[in-house]
């Protein structure tokens, strides 16, 4: 990355830190182990779990649906997630003296890229829900290439948006408008990005309201016609789920964006730095709820876990035993051949 001949060009990570009066020491401090302690192993949670959503909606085919596929996508999100977290955590406290201006921008970014895929994401599975339940359909009927595009575009979107600071729009060149809990961040871009994911959950959250009231009001028109019954259970079903896992991430998210909003909006008396790790460790544990929404939420899914994990376990059973019948056999013939007995090779037989 090349920055423009500026005032900030060339300092390191502790100029920045400094101007914000934003505490950073090179000595270990028992919050530092703590972060580092807890924060590998949710990492690595967070990791696993949902690489099993995204196996458990590819090995099943009921799961073949737009709108898993979707949802596939939400745990390939929270999975990145999980791998920006793990980047973070070792390049942060002590480590963040050692980071030049590109790796803390690409820090950052990694985090404001899991981000957006997840908002994007959000926003499709609801488009996805409005157009398929107004339809009356249970899912729908966009092709696999469609969604496809889909799911390209909301990566494309999420790499672009995240990269946005790392390109240009920072404060690097421009020390006075420095935020501080993003020491690099121009203040004029966390106002922009907390106002944009703000009214993006705005938009998810009035379009899922719109859709459960629907919902519920056409359940009742129909629950006297059982086949028209046990498919809106389904429709029903479903949309509280897509609804709890909306809703926690709106739970989750929007502490730190308003964190952000109130530093870009230079509020000195709101002791933003006092809430900023609280606001990191609530985001960071949003990527490890869903799969558990999946579990309580969805039998099939449950199933599905409960399989893959038995053939895991099976298949690692298996390698043991015919590791232990292996070294067995070599016992044998050492034994064999210590008592004098000869081991002659089946095609050796005339």
């Amino acid at each position: 990355l090349v920055f423009k001949a500026c005032e900030g060009h060339g300092q390191n990570i502790s100029f920045f830190y400094s101007r914000s009066n934003k505490s950073i020491i090179p000595q270990w401090k028992p919050i530092d182990f703590v972060v580092v302690g807890l924060g590998v192993p949710v990492c690595i949670l967070i990791i696993l779990a949902n690489m099993l959503v995204m196996a458990a909606i590819v090995v099943n085919r009921r799961f073949h649906f737009p709108i898993y596929y979707l949802l596939g996508n939400m745990a390939a999100a929270d999975l990145f997630a999980g791998i920006s977290y793990f980047y973070l955590i070792f390049h942060t406290g002590p480590w963040t003296i050692g980071l030049s201006q590109t790796q803390w921008l690409v820090r950052g970014a990694l985090i404001e890229m899991s981000l957006m895929a997840s908002v994007v994401n959000l926003l499709a599975v609801a488009w996805e829900r409005h157009q398929t339940i107004f339809t009356m359909q249970l899912h729908s009927t966009m092709s696999n290439r469609r969604v496809l595009l889909f799911i390209v575009a909301i990566w494309v979107v999420a790499v672009v948006m995240g990269l946005v600071p790392t390109m240009g729009w920072n404060c690097v060149c421009d020390l006075a408008l420095c935020s501080t809990v993003a020491p690099l961040y121009s203040r004029s871009f966390l106002v922009f990005w907390a106002i944009l994911n703000l009214l993006t959950f705005s938009v998810m959250v009035a379009i899922y309201a719109r859709i459960f009231v629907y919902v519920r009001r056409n359940s009742r028109s129909v629950a006297p016609h059982a086949a028209h019954n046990g498919h809106n259970d389904t429709v029903v079903g479903l949309m509280k789920t897509v609804s709890m896992i909306l809703g926690t991430f709106v739970i989750c998210w929007t502490p730190g964006l308003v964190i952000l909003l109130l530093d870009g909006l230079e509020c000195k008396q709101c002791e933003v730095l006092k809430y900023e790790k609280y606001c990191l460790v609530l985001a960071e544990c949003n990527s490890l709820v869903n799969p558990i929404i999946y579990s309580c939420r969805d039998e099939e899914m449950r199933d599905t876990f409960r399989r893959l994990l038995c053939l895991f376990c099976s298949r690692k059973e298996e390698q043991e035993q015919e590791n232990t019948e292996t070294q067995g056999d070599a016992l044998n013939k050492v034994h064999s051949a210590n008592g004098m007995t000869v081991v002659i090779p089946q095609m050796a037989q005339v």
